[in-house]
C-alpha cells in the first residue's frame, strides 16, 4: 500500500514512526515541497501489514 505523508518535517516523522508501528515500511520516496503550503513537503511510504495485526 501506498501511503502519502504530508506536513511539516516534524510532523512527517512523527507520523513515520507512527506507521512503523503497524506496518512493515519498505520504501520511501524523497520528500517533495508542497508548492501550495510554504514549509510543508510530502513523501510516500510504501507499506505492508505487520502480521499478527
Amino acid at each position: 500500500m501506498r501511503i502519502r505523508l504530508d506536513g511539516t518535517r516534524a510532523e512527517i516523522i512523527d507520523a513515520f514512526f507512527r506507521l512503523r508501528l503497524n506496518f512493515t515500511v519498505s520504501g520511501v520516496s524523497r520528500a517533495y515541497p508542497d508548492r501550495a503550503k510554504p514549509r510543508h513537503w510530502r513523501v510516500y511510504v510504501n507499506t505492508t501489514p505487520r502480521e499478527g495485526r
